[in-house]
């Protein structure tokens, strides 16, 4: 046993290195721009295990020469990210899903890792990681689109620096050099970075929808077999309808990103751009899980949620709730912060290109007024992705990090820098616009409604940062704001979301092409908590059926849920909590001070990314557990075998296709027992609320 962990340990060390280099024999030309240029290749087997081998996977990146995005400033290069995994069915006539994750600066490897992609990582009996395939992943029903953007996110790069990363405060040294006297080697790591210039990468979300433009575009054009709008054997191709699904900080991105492509769209119509060059792109639906869209109506439940929550807990007194909602209302408070932001930017910088800094300064100085409002909340220890578990956090997990930065899995899919989850620097140049608060959200998802758009809302509610509260109050401005809805939704019913025989997962509210669904027992990122109801619902969506039960609507333009007109089901807070692990890669997340103190000290082992204070603490997975890894792919029949945990605690084998559709209401009504096997990560909470941003 002594000599298995020191091999495993061993093997430990052995994950941070300079990237491999990578040629790409496949590299591609953008019609719509011959300078951009797109670079792939097929991820060996086992990489990321599917379900079935035949699923084709593509990853690579799309690139953009510098000022590509003028007239705003771009005098540097972008080198987009992405990974594809096709449908397990019908690849070629499945619907396309674009997944983004938050921050800003938060990787989307986060949702392909540990949410909603094909596979997820294991532990194998040596100490080292494999994938095998995940049981609810969202190619179950549709070909996915995972990117890591804006620039020098996860394994997007500008420039190419080789450096040195302090696992410990975060930051970055070039060129790269040894450990500091005071604290031990495993906790600086050599590898190869962005430049880390804060100048280098999109401040405003909407510099960065013009940059998804293009890289739609780009990947449309390379893998017009993937195009939902060019599936027949004649030579026109339809506007491509395309799913955009995005997390936390995408409730801010999602609705920018839709309100550029929508401008796109009408320059291809009057001849600005050449339609012949160029693919109108058109959303079928955009979906938000707990998303930061509206800071001005969202900011009240950030207050009030501790005590009006549906778990029971009583966090703050009155008083505390009375000050925090002063902070809100008082003059030039919060509030009044957030409005003279938008109307200084509406005056002085209505293209919302963070070009002007008394702009800047202005709506920076809300932010960080407006985050006044969680300090209480973090004071007490908490998790603000789970109000029902202290810090550390179970999420996010490292285990995925480690992977990513194993040279062979970089080679297989063709990294050029290390692997970092969440980038300080992207998040801090968004915070120096004040872009969270700038937003135009409502107004550009009233717009997509009154397109045909399905826009869906959905909410963990066990969220504290992006709470379901807050969320539920966006879903109602946003239908004020359509003569279609301003009366409908908010007279249509809570149904009860059936998830499948044993269980209704959560409560959603649907008229029309509008949804809001509060999922229970679920917290920041749903898909990590509850993956069934969260792969359920998103299947319902992206077919347009009756969200409650799966079934088809004969007129979605009539069509309202039923029931009661509050979500007012109670949870319960577990009795037992799983115990956070302390992973290197996620110190701030996932580790107390104490073990911080220890780590600086050089006390401790490290296994697999993992600080322990004693070897003994390590569970190491038995010899049977299998993997994939590049190049060495589970057997097919070990890939497509999955299985689930009932709610009495047992296994069951269940089918790796199709989705439920609801013939009666189970008597349950609650989330499937939460299991992370996979976690919720983003930007750390200390950085993200003192900025007033979230991941």
């Amino acid at each position: 046993m002594i000599l298995v962990l020191a091999l495993i340990q061993l093997l430990s060390f052995c994950a941070a290195q300079f990237s491999p280099a990578v040629t790409f024999t496949n590299i591609t030309r953008s019609p719509t721009n011959s300078n951009i240029t797109v670079s792939f290749k097929s991820p060996a087997q086992g990489t990321c295990t599917t379900v079935f081998d035949y699923q084709k996977q593509y990853s690579g990146y799309i690139s953009l020469p510098p000022f590509t995005l003028a007239p705003a400033q771009q005098d540097y290069p972008i080198n987009t990210f992405f990974w594809f995994i096709e449908s397990r069915e019908n690849a070629a006539t499945a619907p396309l899903t674009i997944w983004l994750n938050g921050g800003p600066g938060s990787s989307s490897m986060i949702g392909l890792f540990e949410e909603t992609g094909p596979c997820q990582i294991v532990e194998l009996s040596d100490g080292s990681y494999g994938t095998q395939a995940r049981t609810w992943g969202w190619d179950r029903s549709s070909n996915v689109l995972f990117i890591d953007q804006p620039v020098q996110v996860g394994l997007s790069y500008d420039t190419i620096r080789n450096g040195s990363r302090n696992l410990l405060s975060g930051d970055f040294v070039f060129p790269p050099t040894g450990a500091p006297t005071d604290q031990p080697t495993y906790s600086f790591l050599n590898g190869s970075f962005p430049s880390n210039n804060s100048a280098n990468t999109a401040n405003t979300s909407e510099i960065a929808a013009h940059t998804m433009w293009h890289l739609l575009q780009a990947f449309l054009e390379t893998f017009p077999q993937y195009n939902p709008g060019a599936r027949s054997n004649g030579t026109i191709v339809d506007a491509t309808g395309v799913n955009l699904f995005l997390e936390s900080y995408g409730g801010t991105y999602g609705p920018a990103f839709a309100s550029v492509i929508e401008e796109k769209n009408a320059m291809r119509a009057n001849g600005t751009l050449p339609s012949e060059s160029t693919l109108e792109i058109k959303l079928s639906s955009l979906g938000i899980i707990n998303g930061l869209v509206d800071e001005l109506v969202q900011s009240p439940s950030s207050a009030t949620f501790p005590t009006n929550n549906t778990y029971g807990l009583d966090l703050y007194s009155t008083t505390d709730t009375l000050n925090l909602l002063n902070l809100l209302t008082q003059t030039d408070g919060c509030e009044d912060q957030i409005k003279a932001c938008r109307n200084a930017s509406e005056v002085y910088d209505p293209n919302l290109e963070g070009d002007s800094n008394a702009v800047n300064q202005l709506c920076t100085s809300a932010v960080r007024y407006c985050s006044k409002l969680e300090a209480l909340y973090i004071q007490q220890n908490r998790s603000v992705y789970d109000i029902r578990r202290k810090t550390p956090d179970v999420v996010p997990r490292g285990n995925y990090q480690e992977y990513l930065n194993y040279a062979s899995v970089q080679e297989s899919i063709g990294a050029r820098v290390n692997y970092t989850e969440s980038s300080n620097l992207v998040q801090g140049a968004f915070i120096s616009t004040g872009d969270s608060i700038r937003s135009h959200s409502l107004d550009d998802l009233a717009y997509l409604l009154e397109l045909g758009v399905r826009v869906a809302l959905i909410y963990g509610d066990a969220d504290y940062i992006c709470n379901w509260v807050g969320g539920e109050q966006v879903s109602l401005q946003l239908a004020s704001r359509v003569p279609a809805y301003a009366q409908g939704f908010p007279a249509a019913g809570y149904a009860e979301l059936v998830v499948n025989s044993s269980y209704v997962g959560g409560a959603v509210r649907q008229y029309g092409n509008l949804s809001f669904s509060r999922i229970y027992d679920a917290g920041h990122m749903v898909p990590a908590y509850q993956p069934e109801t969260a792969f359920t619902l998103f299947t319902r969506i992206i077919e347009g059926t009756e969200l409650s039960t799966g079934e088809i609507i004969s007129n979605t333009s009539i069509f309202s849920s039923t029931g009661p007109q509050n979500a007012s089901h109670t949870n319960k807070v577990p009795s037992t909590t799983e115990s956070a692990i302390c992973w290197l890669r996620a110190v701030d997340a996932t580790c107390s001070d104490d073990q911080v103190d220890k780590i600086q000290q050089g006390q401790g082992v490290v296994i697999g990314g993992a600080w322990y204070e004693d070897s003994k603490e390590y569970d190491q997975p038995p010899t049977t557990v299998m993997a994939g890894k590049p190049g060495t792919p589970l057997p097919s029949s070990a890939s497509s075998s999955l299985s689930v945990i009932t709610s009495s605690g047992s296994s069951s084998t269940i089918e790796p296709t199709g989705v439920y559709t609801a013939t009666a209401t189970p008597t349950s009504s609650s989330g499937a027992e939460a299991r992370f096997g996979v976690g919720a990560g983003g930007v750390a909470a200390a950085v993200a609320l003192v900025a007033g941003m979230v991941a």
